[in-house]
């Protein structure tokens, strides 16, 4: 008999689901774009198979666990202490445009699961699950997939990301597991390796050209994401958030609802499927008056001055950054009462009389007066128990009772599961941005949780941040934690931009920020020009290397601009007024990555018609000349009008060994066949060690 099918198609995939009449719908494709026509149903079209069940039990949304289905599972729950299989046997789908809908009732369980897809604008695949109780006892709920997905026999290979303070995102490239992988979180929080995701390869797929499904949850806390080789030849990828054992009981009528899981599925490689996520990522981010405006150059004063500052060194700081161009000027720690370093003073939201005795106003009138924006750091999720908060209420940290309370930086974290906790910050943030003239806020969040807060703690945090947004709608928030440890789908519904790293040397720097686009758009991604040394490796590099780097994000400074020599300050003014011309391709467009011989990396932003182009050498060539760069993302463009910007990094401007080529790109646009750009490759001049070539292109095409 024909299937009955559920499909939602992409421009270039397909999901395809048979419908039937008891338990969810089995999953028949999901891949590439196909027109699944008439369909033999799952039941005529399986051969029988030894050593199996004599009732046959495929891949479905949400398979029974524990009753014929071996594999992993979509829904773990208990009652009564014991565990309670599911099996469900009343299933209604129904499908409305872009979304399916599936009900599951087990009424012997007494467990209702409610599964939705949406075809997002962009072309990804949005998953949402929740779990109600519609039993009498308590349930409890140890596991909720947030998708359970098939993938491919043809699949070749697995891209993920991990890292730590200072060395985020580091890519991880490993064949397709024999039995299980898995990617976890236990830290309480997203976590340095970035968003918690997962990139499969088809086979040849890269970064230009072929099949790749990537998986990321829109989630800022503890997660597993698991990918699991079944004995029948393909894989299945399974995602949600880890729960500890009895962290969520459900009376009878209450739900729980699973993070969402962004899954992208590109022909077009890797590239394709990050331009899927960036576009669901921007359809939440939810920016001020509707609409992203430019990016503003960004100052911040914490490697400027640490915690030595008082209102006449900020006040100095914010003149010099105004003169070389700063439009929005963000005071660091070390601005609250009692605040020296980090031993004391986080809970207590209020100004320190002896650093700014006339508080706060004054000097966020004075960089309003030179036209520019005031930011200011916050922590409001975390405690000093040197402090008059924790004093009054040392009940209300995240802790177990008759154990010890490990400090990290020397602080304690907020339970936000409380509401009286929510509503203290609250108060305490929207006393502070009525007082003070504030545009923007630094919110940090500098240590793992130990003990865990759960998936509370996450919802907790997202409800203090709709709270406050909702009061101050104008106000543009940054998510940090100590650097890139909580930079996620999850928390872009709440911020603006994300600290990428505490670690701004440009070396670094290169493949954290490329980690980051897999996932999160520029204009989200906070990139500065450090001092050099850097100040997390020692390292040495040149202003304009620093400056190129800092420009594939949302570009700001870290630095003093006092302390440099004034032919550094002249170039890095000359940067800033480099990265305003330029910044509405920046954002907001798409992106593109790639490499090249020797380690060389290169990245693109713009659209069809117009594109900015870096190329960035972080270390020496290994032949002579430089070979030709492939551009892959150019080949269907008739002609392509390249100029050569400029260079930063290695020598000052313009390299001396050249060619007439790259004499005639640097004063006038040369013209190259697109097709000549994607397979034979750009000529590129000479690049030391530590350089970036800036390149400006037309395409002629019509920017839609």
């Amino acid at each position: 008999m024909p299937a009955m099918l559920a499909s939602l198609h992409s421009a270039e995939a397909s999901l395809v689901l048979e419908c039937r009449a008891a338990g969810a719908p089995l999953w028949r494709h999901l891949g590439a774009r196909v027109d699944p026509g008439v369909l033999a149903s799952s039941a005529d079209s399986r051969t029988a198979a030894s050593f199996s069940l004599d009732s046959d039990v495929p891949l479905s949304t949400a398979p029974p666990a524990g009753l014929g289905w071996f594999g992993p599972a979509a829904l773990a729950v208990r009652r009564d202490g014991k565990t309670c299989p599911v099996q469900f046997g009343l299933a209604e789908v129904t499908q409305h445009g872009a979304t399916i809908t599936t009900t599951l009732r087990d009424d012997v369980a007494g467990v209702l699961l409610e599964q939705r897809i949406t075809l997002a604008p962009g072309g990804a695949f949005l998953f949402d699950a929740r779990v109600e109780n519609t039993g009498a006892s308590p349930l409890g709920v140890d596991w909720l997939a947030s998708a359970l997905l098939p993938l491919s026999a043809r699949s070749s290979g697995l891209i993920s990301w991990r890292g730590r303070h200072n060395a985020e995102l580091q890519e991880c490239a490993e064949a397709m597991p024999a039995q299980r992988w898995e990617r976890g979180g236990r830290r309480g929080i997203s976590g340095h390796g970035g968003p918690p995701g997962v990139v499969v390869l088809g086979q040849g797929a890269a970064h230009h050209a072929g099949l790749v499904h990537a998986l990321q949850l829109a989630w800022s806390g503890d997660s597993r994401i698991a990918v699991e080789r079944d004995d029948e030849g393909s894989w299945v990828l399974s995602a949600g958030a880890a729960l500890a054992p009895g962290e969520v009981e459900l009376a009878g009528g209450d739900s729980f609802t699973a993070p969402q899981a962004i899954l992208a599925v590109s022909v077009h490689g890797r590239n394709g499927a990050s331009a899927q996520h960036h576009a669901a990522v921007r359809a939440v981010v939810t920016w001020p008056e509707g609409k992203m405006r430019p990016r503003p150059v960004h100052l911040n004063s914490w490697e400027a001055c640490y915690f030595d500052h008082d209102e006449a060194r900020i006040g100095e700081l914010a003149a010099a950054a105004a003169a070389i161009g700063i439009e929005r000027f963000v005071l660091d720690d070390g601005w609250f009462k009692d605040r020296s370093d980090d031993r004391a003073g986080l809970g207590d939201w209020t100004c320190d009389p002896v650093k700014y005795p006339r508080g706060l106003k004054p000097l966020a009138d004075q960089v309003r007066g030179l036209g520019m924006e005031f930011g200011l750091w916050v922590e409001p999720e975390m405690v000093n128990p040197a402090s008059d908060l924790y004093r009054a209420h040392p009940d209300w940290v995240l802790a177990q009772a008759d154990r010890e309370r490990p400090t990290a930086r020397h602080q304690l974290v907020l339970d936000l599961a409380r509401p009286e906790v929510r509503d203290y910050l609250f108060g305490a943030l929207d006393a502070l941005l009525h007082e003070v003239p504030i545009g923007y806020l630094k919110w940090d969040h500098n240590r793992d949780l130990a003990p865990a807060g759960g998936a509370a703690q996450v919802a907790g945090t997202y409800a203090l941040f709709e709270r406050l947004r909702a009061a101050h709608p104008g106000v543009e928030i940054e998510g940090c934690a100590g650097g890139g440890g909580r930079s996620d789908a999850g928390l872009a519904r709440h911020v603006h931009r994300f600290w990428t790293s505490d670690n701004i040397d440009a070396v670094s720097r290169t493949t954290m920020q490329r980690g980051f686009l897999a996932w999160l758009p520029p204009e989200l991604m906070g990139a500065h020009v450090g001092a050099s040394p850097a100040h997390a490796t020692g390292r040495t590099q040149a202003l304009g290397f620093r400056a190129g780097v800092a420009l594939a994000g949302h570009f700001g400074v870290e630095l003093d601009p006092r302390k440099l020599s004034e032919r550094d300050r002249t170039e890095l003014t000359d940067w800033i007024g480099f990265y305003k011309e330029w910044r509405h391709l920046l954002h907001g467009g798409a992106t593109w990555l790639g490499e090249g011989a020797h380690g060389l990396v290169w990245q693109a932003a713009g659209n069809a018609a117009e594109f900015m182009l870096f190329v960035t050498r972080t270390a020496p060539a290994l032949d002579r000349r430089p070979q030709p760069l492939a551009l892959p993302f150019l080949a269907d463009h008739a002609a392509v009008d390249l100029q050569l910007l400029r260079i930063g990094g290695g020598e000052r401007g313009y390299p001396a060994a050249s060619a007439p080529l790259f004499d005639a790109m640097v004063a006038a646009p040369q013209r190259f066949s697109g097709s000549w750009l994607a397979a034979a490759g750009l000529p590129l001049p000479p690049l030391k060690a530590e350089c970036v070539a800036i390149f400006h292109g037309r395409t002629g095409a019509v920017d839609k």
